[in-house]
């Protein structure tokens, strides 16, 4: 991408596109276009056909999407499948219309098989049932990343996917109800320090394994993947290490300076038993992420707690 190029971030107010934003902001590029939900509602076709006959964006990294925890997935997967399959179709095929160079649709490692083998390789996609809690959301993702490689093979459009492991990071969503592990577990220990709480309830047994990717990160490997690669395959994007639960708790606890009692609520679900992606694809490229596990949770306990009172005023609202 030319420093001037014309790019288009679609999401810019979410985790993964306020991260691009930042990201491209400080690594020159001057040209970017962002609207908020209110200007554009990607869900309708008629908008975003009109804004990219408009604006004729050159580059354009799709990640906007409906996002949500397990309870959350399950709750809502009428929403979930809706929303996300019209925003997939609307963007990639106004991109095909008006002569885009360049996609790239963004993914998740939470739409693999439930019992995927571990590390998890990009071939992996559609080989075994997926992870109940949140289907819905995964056979719109799996439609998007398939829409991608089949406008690729049948116009010959350079639309490329990236497939993120578990995401955290400044300005995640901290909503219990709603958000995912590390902001709901971050959110706990705060308010139980801040209320003096004897104890902190963590869902399921805290066996399962995760990796997890610090949202800044994920967004200089985008870009990375923007300028160098280019194939039919989407491409796995994550640290290639992976935490159980409970170590990730106990890290969380000594960050927030918590010295009550944890208890896991067994009957709650635990979700797939673990996630570990094969990122030898992205490795052998020359990407690596350069922050560790415990220098991302520090630096987003540290956001939490800043933004604490904004955060539960919005809520309130």
């Amino acid at each position: 991408m030319e420093k001037n190029a014309k790019i288009y971030v679609a999401g810019h107010r979410g985790l993964v596109g306020g991260a691009l934003l930042r990201a491209l902001q400080q690594q020159g590029y001057t040209n970017i276009i962002t609207r908020t939900h209110q200007e554009l509602d990607l869900t309708r076709q008629s908008e975003v056909e009109a804004f990219f006959q408009s604006e004729k964006p050159e580059y354009v990294f799709l990640s906007a999407a409906k996002v949500g925890g397990i309870l959350a997935n399950a709750t809502y997967p009428a929403d979930f499948i809706y929303q996300n399959l019209a925003i997939a179709m609307n963007v990639i095929h106004a991109a095909y219309l008006h002569g885009v160079k360049k996609l790239l649709f963004l993914g998740s490692s939470c739409i693999y098989p439930k019992l995927c083998p571990q590390p998890i390789k990009e071939e992996y996609l559609l080989t075994s049932s997926l992870e109940p809690t949140n289907e819905a959301y995964a056979i719109a993702k799996i439609a998007g990343l398939e829409m991608a490689r089949f406008y690729r093979k049948q116009y010959g459009v350079d639309f490329i996917s990236a497939m993120p492991t578990n995401l955290y990071g400044p300005g995640d969503n901290f909503h219990l109800a709603h958000s995912h592990v590390i902001p709901a577990l971050l959110r706990k220990f705060y308010e139980a320090v801040r209320e003096q709480k004897a104890e902190v309830v963590v869902w399921g047994t805290g066996k399962p394994r995760r990796e997890f990717l610090y949202i800044d990160d994920l967004a200089d490997a985008l870009i990375f993947l923007m300028n160098h690669y280019s194939d039919e395959s989407h491409i796995n994007v994550g640290v290639g290490e992976d935490v159980e639960i409970r170590e990730l708790v106990e890290m969380i606890r000594e960050i927030s300076g918590f010295s009550g009692k944890v208890v896991y609520d067994t009957s709650k679900p635990d979700g797939t038993p673990r996630k570990l992606l094969d990122v030898s694809r992205l490795t052998s490229l020359g990407w690596k992420p350069k922050t560790s596990l415990r220098e991302g949770l520090e630096k987003t306990y540290a956001w939490l707690v800043e933004h604490y009172d904004a955060i539960v005023a919005r809520e309130e609202r």
